[in-house]
């Protein structure tokens, strides 16, 4: 007799929303991704030039910037699940309105920016609601596994999304691969509304939406490892970003042979962030933040290859590395952040994270073509190597940093959270992200992208 094969198995910590939150971003993954190739093309489509594409990317960065810190607090007052379909509603209804205009005919610059914006207002209030839902899902030893999977997945979806995006583009227009993300909004929206709130207690009556800022505020400078690794990826994000959005492109065209070996480098970096995501779903580390801080080092070594410049394969090799590395600082943060901080002001935290972290992208995007032109390429390329090595080194004297270490056993007051009194945060990347594109660019020029903004990957 043959014994029958074991039927497959939920892991105990795969609970109904956890599974419900990674198949949403899944599929919200694989549509943002090829948008993100179509908005381009749909810009250029129209005559437009690069400074057009830069300008759209900055029509959503703006509002993203301004409703972040809003979006947090609205997240920790309301069932965040409402404040995620409303948020893929308005991203839907944006991305679908876009997609007809360029269907039916040559939109204008500015329907597009208008557009772009209404995504980038969508995002600011689904990201800090997103992070929330995701933390308090999960709970136990297994959260670091959880957060693993979730971003692998994610990433993996990217990846996809990114390469049938770019054929389907060429196959049927940038409009319709538009008007394909709509849906895709439709069907995550429609996944989020079944998550289930009723392990998470009530909130008790506040003083208003500027009183929880006050509270977060509050929440975020008390912890100095906190707001110090922030600090320091506020300069990461900002002088990464413009390496590889502004000097990087140059940098392919002409040195390394044009557009197909930086889109093979990119692909490299994505790959990695794949592979870094299989590693955590293994590996434990014990020191949390310490062991993530020492892997934002190798985010300096793409704008290093690209200031010698290294040849493609090479490049590539680099892109790679750091793509894993970045990955393990991201599951080891969203841990932190999941052990540390109180439930109630998951999402509060998460905008001041995200706040912090993308603030400075528009200006180091603005100043790279002015320190190309004052100091050189190459110059400015190693500038920002060093500035990344430069914080990095800085945050690892911050006591806290280094000696945060995991719970293996869950605390008492709730799951996978600590006491407020012991709470030392992390804020989550991503992802998605949640979190957080498979680039280090700044904030593109869709208007649907939802990965993580505030955590680079």
């Amino acid at each position: 007799m043959t014994t029958p094969a074991p039927a497959l198995r939920r892991p105990s910590w795969a609970g109904r929303n956890y599974t419900l939150l990674t198949a949403a971003a899944i599929v919200t993954n694989l549509g943002s991704h090829g948008a993100l190739i179509a908005a381009a093309f749909a810009v250029l489509d129209t005559g437009g030039d690069g400074g057009d594409v830069g300008l759209v990317a900055a029509a959503r960065t703006l509002p993203l910037v301004l409703f972040l810190l809003i979006g947090g607090a609205v997240a920790d007052r309301l069932p965040r699940h409402h404040v995620m379909v409303a948020a893929n509603t308005l991203n839907c209804l944006s991305q679908a309105a876009f997609a007809v205009l360029v269907v039916a005919g040559e939109p204008q610059l500015w329907q597009m920016m208008l557009l772009t914006g209404l995504g980038g207002v969508g995002q600011a209030f689904f990201g800090p609601a997103s992070e929330g839902m995701l933390m308090s899902s999960v709970s136990g030893e297994q959260a670091g596994r959880a957060f693993a999977l979730y971003r692998m997945a994610m990433q993996g979806a990217g990846l996809g999304g990114a390469a049938l995006g770019g054929l389907l583009v060429a196959a049927i227009g940038p409009g319709w691969v538009l008007a394909v993300d709509a849906g895709a909004f439709a069907v995550a929206g429609a996944m989020r509304a079944f998550l289930d709130v009723g392990h998470i207690p009530p909130r008790e009556p506040g003083g208003g939406l500027l009183a929880d800022l006050r509270d977060g505020w509050r929440e975020f400078t008390g912890r100095p490892w906190l707001w110090s690794i922030v600090a320091q990826f506020s300069v990461v994000v900002a002088v990464v970003g413009a390496a590889e959005a502004v000097f990087g492109p140059l940098v392919a065209r002409d040195e390394l042979g044009g557009a197909g070996p930086w889109g093979l480098a990119l692909g490299a970096f994505g790959a990695g962030t794949v592979g870094g995501a299989v590693l955590m779903l293994r590996w434990k580390p014990r020191r949390l933040l310490l062991a993530g801080t020492l892997c934002v080092f190798p985010l300096a070594a793409p704008s290093a290859a690209l200031a010698v410049p290294l040849p493609v394969a090479g490049l590539a090799a680099v892109m790679f590395v750091s793509g894993v590395a970045i990955e393990v600082f991201g599951v080891s943060w969203m841990t932190a952040m999941h052990q540390e901080i109180p439930e109630e002001k998951l999402s509060r935290v998460a905008a001041y994270d995200w706040f912090g972290s993308v603030a400075m992208v528009p200006l180091a995007t603005a100043l790279a073509g002015p320190a190309e032109s004052a100091f050189g390429r190459s110059a400015s390329l190693w500038g920002c190597a060093v500035l990344v090595i430069v914080v990095t080194a800085a945050v690892l004297f911050v006591p806290d940093v280094r000696n945060l270490t995991r719970r293996t056993k869950e605390v008492a007051g709730g799951p996978g959270l600590g006491s407020p009194a012991a709470a030392l945060a992390a804020t989550a990347i991503p992802a998605p992200t949640p979190a957080p594109a498979p680039t280090l660019a700044p904030a593109p020029a869709s208007a649907d992208a939802e990965g993580p903004v505030g955590r680079l990957g």
